[in-house]
């Protein structure tokens, strides 16, 4: 039988040419963890520990879909975000760090308060509402996302946590509907704003095997889905209510103006960590 750490070089060398190091070594990591139902530190404690045959077995199935370069979440079957380990597959785009640090800032905004109305546009897998929810006390929670697909796995993901989040099918470019004018304490959004010709920029994996639905914009219209919330967040905020937009980095001072000409009282460009202009927070 294979020990542990002879696994770990097993699954680094065979996917190597797919994932290069140091990816390859986060990746093996990843699967350990994954098959074996262990942390990082019990696999370091456990390193020459034999795996079973069922477990080889199962790394080996791993392997051969990642040597293909389809993304470690979707072979996995889940991405940690923010605490949570969500269920993703093919429906649904791989949750970022980046949206996460959105999360965190619209939760230390809002410490302490209670009973907040939230809605999130574009919710894909649903982790920035169940994130939310999770954090929130007795928050009434809603995500909207026009993929019946997505909202499948958003839906399996709440029933794993038992976490109440009511979900919206339909497109946000039509008027959203059960929600009141006036309502809403927060809108957050993660919405496609990739340009077509950035394309060419992104890896193999993401291209290959992410849906597009939720990356993708036309090059002659990057701000499409910013312009359509913006104006919904004028109608369903209510005065002091708070906007949260992931942005593609090249958007920042335009997505900022936007939100000031179409009447927020107040919009700033927030950098994540590594320096680039990655949210947009607005005030109504």
């Amino acid at each position: 039988m294979a020990t542990v750490q002879e696994m770990q070089q097993y699954i680094r060398q065979s996917i190597s040419e797919a994932y290069p190091a140091p990816e390859d070594g986060a990746v093996a990591q990843l699967v350990l963890e994954h098959v074996l139902q262990k942390s990082r530190m019990q696999l370091r404690l456990g390193w020459q520990e034999p795996v079973t045959a069922e477990q080889e077995i199962q790394v080996r199935q791993a392997v051969k879909r990642l040597q293909q370069q389809e993304p470690v979440q979707y072979v996995l079957g889940e991405a940690h975000f923010y605490g949570l380990d969500l269920l993703v597959d093919a429906r649904v785009l791989i949750p970022r760090p980046e949206t996460e640090e959105l999360v965190d800032l619209a939760l230390k905004e809002h410490k302490g308060q209670s009973g907040l109305r939230v809605l999130d546009i574009c919710t894909g897998s649903g982790c920035i509402p169940l994130a939310l929810a999770a954090n929130l006390e007795d928050a009434d929670v809603y995500g909207l996302e026009i993929s019946e697909g997505a909202l499948e796995v958003a839906r399996a993901n709440a029933a794993k946590y038992k976490l109440s989040v009511t979900w919206l099918q339909q497109n946000i470019f039509e008027p959203v509907q059960r929600i009141k004018p006036g309502s809403l304490d927060i809108i957050t959004s993660n919405p496609p704003y990739v340009l077509e010709e950035e394309k060419q920029l992104m890896r193999p994996n993401v291209l290959a095997y992410e849906p597009h639905l939720a990356l993708f914009v036309p090059d002659t219209d990057g701000l499409k889905y910013y312009k359509r919330i913006t104006e919904a967040g004028l109608q369903l905020l209510k005065e002091g209510g708070k906007l949260y937009f992931e942005i593609n980095e090249r958007y920042g001072g335009q997505v900022q103006a936007l939100l000031l000409q179409a009447g927020f009282a107040e919009a700033t460009v927030v950098q994540d960590l590594s320096g680039k202009d990655r949210i947009v927070r607005a005030t109504r």
